[in-house]
């Protein structure tokens, strides 16, 4: 039944985005005017007849479904090639940078979050509790630029501006995307801290790690191996949501640090006002974070197995 409900959801994300991106002034023939010189009315008037532009907003949406159910995302108004293969070409960066991040923010948060829970109401407690919080309060923009001017200045080394595929170059790749990692996975570090902290705190006051303790285990015995794996399951999903964050955060990322990603190629969609290339990527974008909360349901199972699904 979860599986059937992403059908829906998508449905509804291709309304709103489709309707959404017609709310930014400018279409993608004031673009071509204003970039390629004047246009006469006539030859505007024709442009608009040849992307749509010109037919009632019900048609234009039932068209690109009509491609959607087909398993067409449409063509790009500006470069003539096909929205997947755009899409598909820039996958790689956008995967890498979100896996990364996400490793980021769990080799972060998770050890943090578990130090506060074991020193709670102590002076190291807080001051995680505070880092965190500020943390939270950053722009990834702002955090990124601040990066960028700190290993410049202090260095004296810049991002590189061509990207390298991880198969090419590990090193070299490696190098490119640690500094956009840190930066999207930070924030998200800090969610996880609090979460890990919270969740360990409940467990930890459960009968049967009072059991635990009666029998003599070692503290650090009953941290690892009875209270961790239990106060594990609100922190996945925690983790689900927050790709949907790692996604969107991308965006910025990219952008600051150059990265050739889906995240790049979206702003330069709507810059363009390429209608089909921004409605065919935020659609991408969506089913991605849909799959990944559908992963997290199925981790349910196994790390309890008390949850079964139907």
């Amino acid at each position: 039944m979860r599986t059937l409900s992403i059908v829906p959801a998508l449905f509804g994300v291709s309304i709103a985005v489709f309707l959404l991106v017609r709310l930014i002034p400018g279409t993608v023939v004031d673009q071509m005017v204003g970039t390629e010189g004047a246009y006469s009315e006539e030859s505007m008037r024709a442009l608009r007849s040849f992307f749509g532009l010109d037919q009632p907003i019900y048609l234009q949406y039932g068209r690109w479904l009509g491609a959607l159910l087909r398993g067409d995302l449409g063509m790009s108004w500006r470069t003539g090639i096909p929205v997947l293969q755009m899409i598909l070409s820039r996958l790689v960066v956008t995967v890498e940078l979100t896996t990364a991040a996400m490793v980021v923010a769990l080799a972060i948060g998770v050890p943090l979050g578990m130090l506060s829970a074991r020193r709670e109401n102590t002076a190291l407690d807080h001051a995680v509790r505070v880092v965190s919080l500020f943390s939270l309060s950053i722009p990834v923009f702002w955090q990124a630029t601040m990066l960028i001017l700190a290993v410049s200045l202090w260095l004296n080394w810049a991002p590189a501006v061509d990207f390298v595929n991880p198969w090419t170059d590990p090193l070299k790749n490696l190098s490119i995307i640690a500094l956009p990692s840190l930066a999207l996975g930070t924030a998200v570090a800090a969610v996880f801290m609090r979460m890990t902290r919270s969740s360990l705190l409940e467990v930890m006051r459960q009968d049967y790690i009072r059991t635990a303790r009666a029998k003599g285990a070692h503290e650090r015995g009953v941290l690892w191996s009875h209270a961790l794996r239990n106060s594990l399951i609100p922190l996945i999903t925690v983790a689900g949501v927050q790709v949907g964050y790692l996604l969107g955060g991308a965006v910025v990322t990219e952008e600051v640090f150059t990265l050739p990603g889906i995240g790049r190629l979206l702003l330069w969609g709507v810059f363009q006002r390429d209608y089909p290339l921004v409605q065919g990527t935020i659609l991408f974008i969506s089913g991605l974070f849909l799959l990944s909360n559908l992963l997290v349901d199925l981790l349910y199972a196994y790390l309890d197995p008390r949850i079964h699904h139907g």
